[in-house]
Protein backbone atom coordinates (compact mmCIF):
# COMPACT_ATOMS: atom_id res chain seq x y z
CA UNK A 1 0.00 0.00 0.00
CA UNK A 2 1.39 3.48 -0.96
CA UNK A 3 2.18 5.75 1.44
CA UNK A 4 -0.23 8.49 1.60
CA UNK A 5 1.56 11.99 1.53
CA UNK A 6 0.59 15.58 2.62
CA UNK A 7 -0.68 17.96 -0.03
CA UNK A 8 1.80 20.16 -1.33
CA UNK A 9 0.53 23.50 -3.94
CA UNK A 10 2.65 25.32 -6.58
CA UNK A 11 3.92 28.45 -4.62
CA UNK A 12 5.35 30.14 -7.57
CA UNK A 13 6.27 29.14 -11.12
CA UNK A 14 8.26 31.52 -13.24
CA UNK A 15 10.74 30.81 -16.55
CA UNK A 16 14.03 30.83 -16.64
CA UNK A 17 16.52 30.44 -19.59
CA UNK A 18 19.77 27.80 -18.78
CA UNK A 19 23.12 28.15 -19.77
CA UNK A 20 25.82 25.26 -19.22
CA UNK A 21 29.77 25.75 -19.98
CA UNK A 22 29.95 23.66 -22.70
CA UNK A 23 27.28 26.50 -24.05
CA UNK A 24 24.40 24.23 -24.29
CA UNK A 25 21.13 26.08 -23.36
CA UNK A 26 17.32 25.89 -22.88
CA UNK A 27 14.63 27.29 -21.00
CA UNK A 28 12.77 26.15 -17.64
CA UNK A 29 9.64 26.19 -15.96
CA UNK A 30 10.50 26.47 -12.42
CA UNK A 31 8.04 25.76 -10.13
CA UNK A 32 8.47 26.42 -6.19
CA UNK A 33 5.98 25.00 -3.57
CA UNK A 34 4.89 24.95 -0.30
CA UNK A 35 3.54 22.22 2.07
CA UNK A 36 6.73 19.68 1.29
CA UNK A 37 7.24 17.98 4.13
CA UNK A 38 11.06 18.43 5.27
CA UNK A 39 10.46 22.53 4.40
CA UNK A 40 13.59 22.92 2.20
CA UNK A 41 13.59 24.27 -1.23
CA UNK A 42 13.23 22.32 -3.53
CA UNK A 43 12.45 22.85 -7.05
CA UNK A 44 10.94 21.25 -10.44
CA UNK A 45 11.91 22.11 -13.41
CA UNK A 46 9.42 21.82 -16.64
CA UNK A 47 11.80 21.25 -19.68
CA UNK A 48 11.35 21.25 -23.23
CA UNK A 49 7.22 20.38 -24.04
CA UNK A 50 6.34 19.57 -20.80
CA UNK A 51 3.15 20.71 -20.61
CA UNK A 52 2.79 18.35 -23.55
CA UNK A 53 3.86 15.94 -22.25
CA UNK A 54 1.48 16.33 -19.28
CA UNK A 55 -1.04 16.27 -22.00
CA UNK A 56 0.12 12.98 -23.15
CA UNK A 57 -0.12 11.43 -19.82
CA UNK A 58 -3.22 12.50 -19.25
CA UNK A 59 -4.78 10.46 -22.99
CA UNK A 60 -3.07 7.90 -21.54
CA UNK A 61 0.53 7.73 -23.35
CA UNK A 62 3.77 7.79 -22.71
CA UNK A 63 4.53 8.95 -18.97
CA UNK A 64 6.58 12.26 -18.77
CA UNK A 65 10.62 11.17 -18.64
CA UNK A 66 12.08 12.39 -15.07
CA UNK A 67 14.79 12.90 -13.22
CA UNK A 68 15.36 13.58 -9.06
CA UNK A 69 18.76 15.60 -9.01
CA UNK A 70 20.10 15.37 -5.78
CA UNK A 71 22.13 19.14 -5.41
CA UNK A 72 25.41 19.16 -5.30
CA UNK A 73 27.60 21.97 -4.73
CA UNK A 74 31.02 21.55 -5.73
CA UNK A 75 29.60 19.33 -8.95
CA UNK A 76 26.93 21.15 -10.30
CA UNK A 77 28.14 24.52 -9.60
CA UNK A 78 32.04 24.79 -9.47
CA UNK A 79 32.44 21.52 -11.63
CA UNK A 80 34.25 19.25 -9.31
CA UNK A 81 35.35 16.51 -11.48
CA UNK A 82 35.46 13.86 -7.58
CA UNK A 83 31.57 13.05 -8.59
CA UNK A 84 29.45 12.81 -11.59
CA UNK A 85 27.01 14.92 -10.18
CA UNK A 86 27.73 18.17 -12.76
CA UNK A 87 27.58 15.87 -16.02
CA UNK A 88 24.72 13.94 -15.13
CA UNK A 89 22.76 17.02 -14.34
CA UNK A 90 23.87 18.76 -17.84
CA UNK A 91 22.85 15.21 -19.82
CA UNK A 92 19.57 15.14 -17.73
CA UNK A 93 18.46 18.71 -18.63
CA UNK A 94 19.22 17.76 -22.30
CA UNK A 95 17.68 14.97 -22.30
CA UNK A 96 14.65 15.60 -20.64
CA UNK A 97 14.00 19.18 -23.18
CA UNK A 98 14.30 17.13 -26.09
CA UNK A 99 10.81 14.73 -25.40
CA UNK A 100 9.38 17.20 -22.37
CA UNK A 101 9.15 16.03 -18.28
CA UNK A 102 10.93 17.17 -15.50
CA UNK A 103 13.84 17.64 -13.67
CA UNK A 104 13.49 17.42 -9.56
CA UNK A 105 16.18 19.65 -7.78
CA UNK A 106 16.60 18.00 -4.54
CA UNK A 107 18.69 19.80 -1.76
CA UNK A 108 20.08 16.88 -0.55
CA UNK A 109 23.59 17.40 -0.71
CA UNK A 110 25.98 14.74 -0.01
CA UNK A 111 23.91 11.89 -0.37
CA UNK A 112 21.48 13.84 2.17
CA UNK A 113 24.42 14.95 5.28
CA UNK A 114 24.55 18.36 4.19
CA UNK A 115 27.49 20.44 1.92
CA UNK A 116 29.77 20.90 5.12
CA UNK A 117 29.56 16.85 6.17
CA UNK A 118 30.27 16.16 2.56
CA UNK A 119 33.32 17.56 2.85
CA UNK A 120 34.31 15.90 5.71
CA UNK A 121 33.46 12.84 4.04
CA UNK A 122 35.56 14.13 0.98
CA UNK A 123 38.85 14.34 3.53
CA UNK A 124 38.14 10.74 4.71
CA UNK A 125 38.08 9.56 0.83
CA UNK A 126 41.38 11.21 0.21
CA UNK A 127 42.58 8.94 3.52
CA UNK A 128 41.49 5.66 1.13
CA UNK A 129 37.49 5.49 2.15
CA UNK A 130 35.10 4.84 -0.47
CA UNK A 131 31.94 7.71 -0.36
CA UNK A 132 29.84 5.40 1.43
CA UNK A 133 32.22 3.84 3.75
CA UNK A 134 33.56 7.68 4.82
CA UNK A 135 29.61 8.91 5.24
CA UNK A 136 29.43 5.70 7.92
CA UNK A 137 32.90 6.61 9.46
CA UNK A 138 31.02 10.39 10.65
CA UNK A 139 28.58 8.36 12.15
CA UNK A 140 25.77 9.06 8.90
CA UNK A 141 23.79 6.32 7.00
CA UNK A 142 25.39 5.43 3.51
CA UNK A 143 22.49 7.51 1.76
CA UNK A 144 20.25 9.47 3.88
CA UNK A 145 18.69 10.52 0.89
CA UNK A 146 14.51 10.56 1.07
CA UNK A 147 12.31 11.23 -1.89
CA UNK A 148 9.50 11.61 -0.56
CA UNK A 149 9.38 15.58 -1.37
CA UNK A 150 9.94 14.46 -5.23
CA UNK A 151 6.67 12.21 -4.91
CA UNK A 152 5.14 15.27 -2.96
CA UNK A 153 5.83 17.71 -5.99
CA UNK A 154 5.17 15.11 -9.20
CA UNK A 155 1.51 14.54 -7.30
CA UNK A 156 1.87 17.99 -7.24
CA UNK A 157 1.80 18.06 -10.92
CA UNK A 158 -0.29 15.91 -11.53
CA UNK A 159 2.65 13.53 -12.83
CA UNK A 160 1.71 9.96 -11.62
CA UNK A 161 3.10 8.05 -13.81
CA UNK A 162 6.86 8.63 -15.32
CA UNK A 163 9.54 7.18 -16.83
CA UNK A 164 12.43 7.55 -14.26
CA UNK A 165 15.92 9.65 -15.53
CA UNK A 166 18.31 6.99 -13.44
CA UNK A 167 20.38 4.16 -12.63
CA UNK A 168 19.59 4.42 -9.16
CA UNK A 169 16.92 1.34 -8.08
CA UNK A 170 16.99 3.21 -5.14
CA UNK A 171 14.86 6.08 -6.37
CA UNK A 172 12.56 3.48 -8.08
CA UNK A 173 12.01 1.69 -4.60
CA UNK A 174 11.26 4.72 -3.24
CA UNK A 175 9.26 6.23 -5.18
CA UNK A 176 7.07 3.43 -5.87
CA UNK A 177 6.24 2.89 -2.35
CA UNK A 178 5.57 6.69 -2.39
CA UNK A 179 2.87 5.70 -4.76
CA UNK A 180 4.73 7.28 -7.91
CA UNK A 181 4.03 4.49 -10.90
CA UNK A 182 7.26 4.26 -12.56
CA UNK A 183 6.64 3.01 -15.79
CA UNK A 184 10.32 2.49 -16.90
CA UNK A 185 14.01 3.69 -15.41
CA UNK A 186 15.91 4.74 -18.21
CA UNK A 187 19.76 4.59 -17.18
CA UNK A 188 22.17 7.53 -17.20
CA UNK A 189 25.42 7.96 -19.01
CA UNK A 190 28.57 7.16 -17.35
CA UNK A 191 30.83 10.01 -16.90
CA UNK A 192 34.28 8.79 -15.97
CA UNK A 193 37.42 10.70 -15.71
CA UNK A 194 40.70 10.18 -13.84
CA UNK A 195 39.44 12.03 -10.74
CA UNK A 196 36.22 10.19 -10.36
CA UNK A 197 36.98 6.86 -10.92
CA UNK A 198 37.13 5.31 -7.46
CA UNK A 199 33.92 7.52 -6.77
CA UNK A 200 32.04 5.34 -10.13
CA UNK A 201 33.30 2.55 -8.57
CA UNK A 202 31.82 2.10 -5.56
CA UNK A 203 28.61 3.90 -6.94
CA UNK A 204 28.44 0.78 -9.63
CA UNK A 205 29.37 -1.84 -6.37
CA UNK A 206 26.23 -0.46 -4.05
CA UNK A 207 23.84 0.16 -7.13
CA UNK A 208 24.29 -4.22 -7.92
CA UNK A 209 23.88 -4.85 -4.17
CA UNK A 210 20.68 -2.70 -3.90
CA UNK A 211 19.37 -4.06 -7.44
CA UNK A 212 20.09 -7.80 -5.67
CA UNK A 213 18.24 -6.88 -2.56
CA UNK A 214 15.28 -6.11 -4.52
CA UNK A 215 12.42 -8.93 -4.39
CA UNK A 216 12.21 -11.06 -7.69
CA UNK A 217 8.44 -10.83 -9.17
CA UNK A 218 7.31 -14.48 -9.53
Amino acid sequence: MPEALPVATVRTQVTVPLTFPDGYDTTARVFSFKGLVDGREHLALGLGDWAGALDRLAARGEPPLVRPHSECLTGDVFGSQRCDCGPQLREAVQRIAEVGGFLLYLRQEGRGIGLYAKLDAYALQDAGLDTYQANLALGRGEDERDYTVAAQMLATLGVPRIRLLSSNPDKSEQLTRLGVDVAERVPTGVFLSAANADYLAAKAAKAASSAADLPVSP
